[in-house]
């Protein structure tokens, strides 16, 4: 039987707190998707609400071309940065993790300068612009590929900590060149460090939804969050998007409707975490740890 241990009990208290505080909202979002429009006006939102009712949820699945359409392009967004913003900032890492690079303090200074200035908003605005991504996939792609510093630095530490020189060297011996060693040794033991950094980027991903707003003027090319967007600046973007629709606008519940938005567009990432989480935490410790 184990000992009482007051710093035990200290910590899984403020765990336990944290946990409630962040499940709470995603309780009352759910519970207030499910909340009649009436109730939702008179009362505001509540746990138990005094009257239930799914024509939130009955709406968005009537009406269910441009929610799909717009999880659809969320996926595929997803997919395709998370892979290659994971290799990016993999090679990146890896690069930096090794002893002999020339300029290896020059790039590190590069990667680090970026954690602290960036070039504002307006120039990022105009150069984008002018590379023509405006309402095509790589509005969502290309602005958010742009490699995270503080990824870089997770990476290039667990590469530095977990593997060490001589292995590389020896592989240099048996005729490997650097590009077959990240690709047949650092990859392969880089899987915990991988799994955390594509979860990273996969959440900036899809809970991105400034890309669409500065880039994405179609409605065809919505992605989930800034569809939500949409619905939270004006209610009446998704009758406007629902051509032929034969649900009127005064029908709309425009407060729940948004509830349950927010809370479909959440539904993936409940689900997904859980499986990541064990890579999860083994990969921020082992980047976290100094060496």
């Amino acid at each position: 039987m184990k000992r009482f241990s007051w710093y035990r009990a200290v910590v899984h208290t403020v765990l336990g707190l944290t946990t409630v505080v962040m499940v709470v909202p995603i309780v009352l979002l759910f519970m207030s998707s499910i909340t009649a429009e009436e109730t939702l006006v008179k009362n505001g939102y509540a746990f138990i609400p005094e009257q239930f009712s799914l024509d939130a949820y009955r709406f968005l699945f009537e009406n269910s071309d441009t929610l799909l359409r717009a999880y659809g392009i969320t996926i595929i967004v997803t997919l395709i940065g998370t892979v290659v913003g994971v290799l990016l900032t993999s090679a990146l890492g890896f690069a930096l993790s090794v002893p002999d690079l020339p300029g290896r303090r020059t790039f590190s200074f590069v990667v680090f300068f970026t954690l602290l200035f960036n070039g504002g908003l307006v120039p990022t605005y105009i150069m984008y612009s002018g590379l023509g991504v405006k309402n095509t996939l790589l509005a969502y792609i290309v602005p958010t590929l742009l490699v995270n510093a503080f990824n870089v630095i997770l990476m290039r530490t667990f590469y530095a900590n977990s593997i060490p020189p001589e292995v590389y060297e020896a592989a240099k011996m048996d005729g490997a060149g650097y590009f077959r060693i990240y690709f047949t040794m650092v990859l392969p033991l880089g899987k915990p460090i991988l799994a955390t950094i594509g979860l990273f980027i996969a959440l900036l991903y899809w809970n991105d939804w400034t890309n669409g707003l500065y880039y994405v003027s179609d409605s065809n090319m919505f992605s989930i969050q800034t569809y939500l967007a949409k619905i939270v600046q004006n209610v009446q973007a998704v009758s406007s998007s629902q051509a032929g629709s034969s649900v009127s606008t005064a029908a709309l519940p425009q407060v729940s409707v948004r509830m349950a938005v927010a809370f479909v567009a959440l539904l993936p990432l409940l689900i997904i975490y859980p499986l990541l989480q064990k890579y999860f935490a083994k990969g921020i410790m082992l980047g976290a740890v100094k060496g």
